[in-house]
């Protein structure tokens, strides 16, 4: 009896090793087992904080509140995507592909955005302050009530945006593009914008207190209620713009020969020597 119980344990022990030997067999056969990808991981958990996402196709992503602090996302496509508060401070988002994307809300503060795309994305109440934007193209976009305080926007392109009640103020804004901007109640204040592009914007109630505006291209522009005060206007044109209840006190610079057509009202504060003809219905119809 114990012989016969002896053979059986063995036999039993033999049978365990081999069903174990077959489990690694399949386990080898199936090769490795890879390890979720960074852009796996941000779909499913909208987690990618510092990932290198580099070149991505990520076209109409939409994750929500995504976070993205620190993330690589240089010449990645994020046209037409959705990442309304994504928090993306301090990426890189150089050439990024971001056009029409949502980023409302969103925390691109301290972002290196270098040649970004955001023509027509929507970027209303996020944050931007200290980011560099130089050459971006921002054509159309929708920047109301964004932070862009002391950004860099140098030779960027935001023709047609619409950037009501933004705060550019202490930014570098030098030569950059704003024809036809809605810049309405838009602060400017301290900001440098040297060489600007201001054709047929409409600036109503904008506060450019202490801005460097020289060199500066007012045409057909409406200032109407504007705060100019402390403003450097040295060789800045002002052709056929609207000034009416604007505030030019203190401006330094201003010649009232660069005042070509412009118009004001009893309530447009001056530098002394400098006179306006006043705005008529008729002047707004030739502006």
């Amino acid at each position: 009896m114990v012989m016969i119980a002896a053979r059986f344990s063995r036999k039993a022990r033999a049978g365990t090793r081999i069903a174990a030997l077959a489990v690694l067999a399949l386990v080898a056969a199936a090769g490795p087992v890879l390890a979720e990808s960074d852009v796996e991981r941000l779909k499913r958990t909208g987690e990618c904080a510092g990932c290198d996402l580099r070149l991505a196709e990520l076209r109409g992503l939409i994750v929500e509140n995504a976070r993205l602090a620190g993330a690589n996302l240089r010449e990645t496509d994020l046209k037409e995507a959705s990442l309304v508060g994504a928090d993306l401070a301090g990426a890189d988002l150089r050439r990024t592909e971001l056009e029409r994307t949502d980023l409302t809300g969103a925390n691109l503060s301290k972002g290196s955005m270098r040649g970004v795309d955001l023509e027509k994305a929507v970027l209303s109440e996020a944050s931007l302050a200290g980011a560099d934007l130089r050459n971006a193209d921002m054509i159309e976009t929708n920047l109301v009530g964004a932070g862009l305080q002391g950004a860099d926007l140098r030779q960027a392109l935001l023709i047609r945006a619409i950037a009501s009640g933004a705060d550019f103020s202490k930014a570098k804004m030098e030569g950059v593009n704003l024809e036809r901007a809605n810049v309405m109640s838009a602060k400017f204040v301290g900001t440098r914008l040297p060489n600007a592009d201001f054709d047929r914007v409409s600036a109503v109630g904008a506060d450019f207190s202490d801005a460097d505006l020289s060199g500066a291209h007012f045409s057909s522009a409406d200032l109407t209620g504007a705060n100019l005060s402390g403003a450097r206007l040295d060789g800045a044109l002002m052709r056929r713009t609207r000034l009416v209840g604007a505030d030019l006190s203190g401006a330094s610079g201003l010649d009232g020969a660069r005042m070509v057509g412009a118009c004001g009202d009893a309530t447009t504060k001056l530098p002394s020597g400098i006179t306006l003809k006043t705005c008529s219905d008729m002047d707004d119809k030739e502006r």
